[in-house]
């Protein structure tokens, strides 16, 4: 199976210039039309600016691309036939030449083929609650444990069980590094998920040094950098557990489950805070692909 991979990307990627991978499930099941595709595009524009080539990652007409040109992004944004694909998808969509956009674990693993270490994203997915009854854990974890790909992001969905999705990182053997806090964020508006980090990082190039120091160990599997929404943006918490317990409780009644969870309950955080969690999602995602390029920057450098 061949990968198509936009000239940029090809190009940096054969000079050796820093490229940072985006996931697509963002933009056809985590934002609004037509919000979701200016926000695509703002994203993109984040990597340039901290110095790296963006290559947002999707599925179209059943072929991997690496890096969108505008005519694929519009599709991804805006066409209703695009499915939201995990690992154990690629191969049904792929033969079946269907539209995919991309989840963090499916990301990681096109990404990792195509020689790119470095993923940017909102938040990672993990262990659900009531998963000692339902065996729900999302294969964002299990993927980074054997794909060499280092994931900026903002902490786990708040929606999850956070304790058992740190237990379980510690298991698969995923270092998070906290950038520049000792404080687990929490994805859905937190800057301090209420739990506390092992090892903090202050800058790119630190985060580079790990990644180099892994790499000579022969260390296999991906590292997590967990970068918090900046305090003057972060959603108030009595407002976010609010929202996300009404959330929970409307999901569950209307029979939401697995990864449709997901969209929902950014649909309902959009509506029930008047599009301020919208806000926040989108300085969040911005925020932190600015931090991959520049840990790209450094590791490239």
């Amino acid at each position: 199976m061949q990968l198509s991979i936009h000239p940029e990307v090809a190009d940096a990627l054969a000079s050796g210039r820093p490229v940072v991978a985006l996931e697509s499930t963002i933009i056809s099941h985590g934002l609004p039309r037509p919000d979701n595709l200016r926000v695509a595009r703002e994203i993109e524009d984040s990597v340039r600016e901290g110095g790296a080539v963006p290559a947002t990652i999707a599925v179209v007409d059943g072929v991997p691309c690496i890096g969108l040109d505008d005519a694929a992004l519009d599709r991804v944004a805006n066409d209703d036939s695009v499915v939201k694909v995990s690992v154990r998808d690629l191969g049904t969509l792929v033969a079946r030449h269907g539209n995919g956009a991309t989840t963090v674990a499916a990301t990681s693993h096109l990404a990792a083929l195509a020689g790119v270490r470095v993923f940017a994203t909102g938040g990672l997915g993990g262990v659900h609650r009531g998963a000692r009854d339902t065996w729900d854990e999302s294969a964002d974890l299990t993927t980074l444990a054997v794909t060499p790909v280092t994931v900026v992001c903002a902490g786990v969905k708040s929606i999850l069980d956070v304790p058992a999705t740190l237990e379980r990182l510690e298991t698969l053997n995923i270092p998070v590094l906290g950038y520049r806090t000792d404080r687990f964020p929490g994805f859905y508006y937190l800057a301090d998920a209420g739990y506390a980090l092992d090892w903090t990082v202050e800058s790119p190039e630190a985060v580079a040094d790990v990644l180099r120091a892994r790499d000579a160990l022969e260390c296999r599997g991906g590292v997590l950098v967990v970068n918090p929404v900046a305090p003057d943006e972060e959603l108030d918490r009595a407002v976010h557990d609010e929202v996300l317990a009404a959330g929970l409780a409307a999901a569950d009644a209307a029979g939401v489950r697995g990864k449709d969870v997901t969209p929902f309950l950014l649909d309902y955080f959009h509506t029930a805070t008047d599009g301020r969690s919208l806000a926040v999602n989108v300085a969040l995602v911005r925020s932190n692909a600015v931090l991959a390029a520049r840990i790209a920057v450094a590791l490239a450098g």
